[in-house]
């Protein structure tokens, strides 16, 4: 796809983006919905063979027939988007100043199969709160980037680019930006990003929230197993490994096979990014099969998601983030060394819907000195778009002591 940019200023500066999608890559995506060769049915009545094809069916249908990728380009060209070349990765951004002189700098990360999409009904209750029913001690100035190799942030041009990296590169970000303290959010990808910023003690930050414990993939096995709730989350994360880790082993080790077919055909991607958890797949195969969209999980928003994969042709760069951090968790577990303690405080949201709902005592065993903890009433693993009032009420109330 073409994109413009807003001046030929240097690359490390600051430039204006805007999106600019050519009439001929949305008629090529509706010839290629339109040129599908389908599976057969499953031979059960649920997920555990993968998609269903009902649900692969009524996306595509409102995919060619009703889906107006205009309007979600509309949406983003109302926003303030950056670009700016940090380590070699032109980093695409959304920043949003608050209107509001005392507001905290925040910078939240999306994950896989995410995208600044799925963060965007949480920009106007974060910086304006006063016009959404909050308090102006509760504004944010709001930084949105796209991981690299995702949406519109450019691919890495070598091996490296780990959580880490993105994480350090997020300081830089934020330093460019004139915000010498700040606090960070994260979820999926984008909770290993937002961690490992806090263990590594980047400048400027001062705290975090994270709604995913990343850290059960490598040390679950030695969380507490005592309560109701602690073994059923055990349970989940055994689900998940036995039985919802495909794409993720898939991604981790062999993402250049995936994307020949994720780049190929629009109904493989989408089928591929729906494949992600039992909760969120039965919510999005909802929103089309039966027409009753779970929050705001509806049929464009999750549209507006797949579709900026497929324009941007990201689903192979994007899958090879995988491949980094699993190499990096690799390298950590061998070492025998522990990862670095997080010196500032930390914040933990567990949502109902999540893969594994953290209960509070896997959270203080990961983060001895947790500031704060809640357990929401409602939402999954994609909280900010699926409840984005409820998870903005989070993250207010995981930030507000260190206003």
């Amino acid at each position: 796809m073409r994109t413009t940019t807003g001046t030929a200023a240097e690359a490390t500066e600051i430039r204006p983006f805007q999106v600019e999608v050519p009439k001929e890559d949305l008629d090529d995506l509706r010839h290629r919905i339109a040129a599908t060769r389908w599976p057969s049915r499953e031979l059960v009545d649920d997920r555990s063979q993968g998609v269903q094809l009902a649900t692969t069916k009524a996306l595509a249908d409102y995919w060619a027939n009703e889906y107006d990728w205009r309007e979600c380009e509309a949406r983003l060209n109302a926003l303030p988007q950056f670009k700016t070349e940090i380590d070699g990765v032109d980093i695409h951004f959304i920043h949003v100043q608050s209107p509001h002189e005392d507001a905290l700098p925040l910078i939240m990360t999306h994950g896989w199969p995410g995208s600044v999409v799925e963060l965007l009904d949480t920009i106007g209750p974060l910086t304006d709160p006063t016009a959404h029913g909050g308090s102006a001690g509760d504004a944010f100035h709001l930084v949105l980037p796209s991981l690299p190799g995702y949406g519109f942030s450019s691919e890495p041009p070598e091996l490296g680019w780990d959580a880490a990296r993105t994480g350090r590169a997020w300081a830089e970000l934020m330093h460019r930006l004139g915000y010498t303290s700040y606090v960070a959010q994260g979820g999926d990808v984008g909770a290993l990003v937002t961690d490992l910023m806090g263990r590594q003690g980047v400048e400027g930050l001062v705290g975090y929230h994270l709604n995913l414990l990343t850290a059960v993939l490598a040390i679950g096995d030695h969380l507490p197993k005592e309560s109701e709730q602690e073994r059923a989350a055990a349970a989940a994360v055994a689900t998940f490994r036995e039985d919802g880790f495909g794409y993720f082993l898939e991604m981790a080790t062999r993402p250049q096979t995936i994307g020949y077919s994720l780049l190929d055909s629009p109904v493989a991607l989408a089928a591929w990014l729906l494949d992600h958890d039992t909760d969120s797949y039965y919510k999005i195969a909802g929103a089309f099969v039966d027409g009753k969209p779970t929050g705001n999980l509806t049929q464009e928003s999750i549209v507006d998601n797949i579709t900026l994969y497929w324009l941007t042709g990201t689903a192979a760069s994007a899958a090879r983030s995988y491949w980094e951090d699993a190499r990096a968790l690799a390298a950590s577990l061998a070492s025998g060394q522990p990862p670095p303690a997080v010196t500032v405080p930390v914040g933990f949201t567990t949502f109902p819907g999540e893969i594994w709902a953290s209960p509070r005592s896997w959270v203080e065993a990961v983060y001895p000195d947790l500031a704060y903890f809640n357990e929401a009433d409602k939402g999954g693993h994609f909280a900010a778009w699926e409840e984005p009032d409820v998870f903005t009420d989070e993250v207010r109330s995981a930030f507000r002591p260190l206003r």
